[in-house]
């Protein structure tokens, strides 16, 4: 990568550090494009190169900030050299709720809108990819798509699952602290992949 090239992903990063900041410190309604740009330092004309409006922005950022954490378990999981699907699954999502525990302010930013809608959107129909590997990490847990029948459904209910079931659970030890309904978490993405099989 170019100096050229580095710098404009040094100023996408930047919009998108400034975004969160504001987006979890003050919501989305009250932050302005403005602000962002002040706060990332950069044009607003800036801004419209790599965004189309502060919605853009956010599911972004979802994106970006889902991908972080979707890396990082990535290299867990290699270092683990687990190989069956099933355990590669429970092991991705042991990792990002156990990140969720720790950033419970991502979660709150994340969780809610964490979809995979928006995976789709951003990774496999194109155009996010600067924002990391999920659609390579997800093709990678699912190397062999002949031992399950449409795994992006499959994978839309494991992440809809996860997602909704651990936030209030993270946030308000509701209906029971997160350990509790962990495994609880698990079984199920084990009974979805299970109905999944060829």
């Amino acid at each position: 990568m170019n100096k050229i090239d580095l710098n404009k992903q040094q100023k996408r990063k930047n919009l998108l550090d400034a975004a969160f900041r504001f987006f979890t410190s003050k919501g989305i309604h009250d932050t302005s494009i403005s602000d962002i740009v002040r706060d990332a330092g950069v044009a607003k004309g800036t801004f419209y190169l790599y965004f189309k409006d502060k919605y853009d922005i956010r599911n972004k950022l979802i994106a970006y900030k889902s991908s972080e954490m979707f890396r990082e378990a990535d290299v867990k999981l290699k270092q683990a050299e687990i190989t069956d699907p099933v355990e590669k699954v429970i092991f991705l999502a042991d990792h990002v709720i156990n990140q969720f525990v720790t950033d419970r302010m991502l979660l709150k930013f994340i969780s809610k809108k964490l979809s995979w809608g928006v995976f789709k959107n951003v990774f496999i129909e194109g155009g996010g990819s600067d924002d990391g590997d999920f659609y390579d990490i997800y093709h990678a847990v699912f190397e062999d798509d002949s031992k399950y029948e449409n795994t992006e459904i499959m994978t839309f209910m494991i992440v809809e699952l996860v997602s909704s079931t651990c936030y209030s659970s993270i946030l308000y030890g509701e209906p029971v602290e997160i350990d509790i309904l962990k495994p609880y978490i698990f079984r199920a993405i084990r009974q979805i992949m299970a109905t999944h099989e060829r």
